[in-house]
């Protein structure tokens, strides 16, 4: 056998297991940082009630459905949490809530549609800050409430 041959072979071998070992090693961190168990959606800021909210009450028959941005939170109770958000008059818009609860977060989902009673009239175009209670299945303690999609 060829000494210079033998020696090219086994230097291209250590290339390779070197190759291999730093392909498993970033392997191994995609992994990890795929399986972290922190929360893809940013928490959601806790305030105060803003002034002059308006408590609006869930309305799960609302019509034309479509997301709301919730602005902030804020902990009534152990169990219990109130949505800040921006909407029209709740002589004609009404909002309703969903609620994911994990051991790490609670999210919440706002929907915003038109009164089913309101559906035909002329309501006017006027935006409210507003407030709407949602209960949870579990105590808050230091879980993150995050908005859903």
């Amino acid at each position: 056998m060829n000494t210079r041959h033998g020696n090219t072979v086994g230097a291209m071998r250590s290339v390779v297991r070197a190759c291999r070992g730093i392909t498993v090693l970033a392997m191994c961190l995609l992994i990890a940082a795929c399986g972290s168990s922190t929360p893809d959606v940013p928490a959601l800021p806790e305030e105060p009630v803003p002034a002059g909210a308006t408590a609006f009450s869930p309305r799960p028959d609302i019509v034309d459905a479509h997301p709301l941005t919730i602005l902030s939170w804020s902990r009534v109770s152990d169990d219990r949490i109130a949505l800040h958000f921006e909407t029209g008059t709740p002589e004609c818009f009404g909002v309703d809530a969903t609620v994911t609860e994990t051991d790490d977060t609670v999210t919440v989902t706002l929907l915003g549609g038109t009164l089913p009673e309101m559906q035909d009239r002329m309501c006017i175009m006027v935006a409210v800050v507003g407030t709407l209670e949602v209960p949870l299945q579990s105590p808050l303690g230091d879980r993150v409430v995050t908005a859903g999609a």
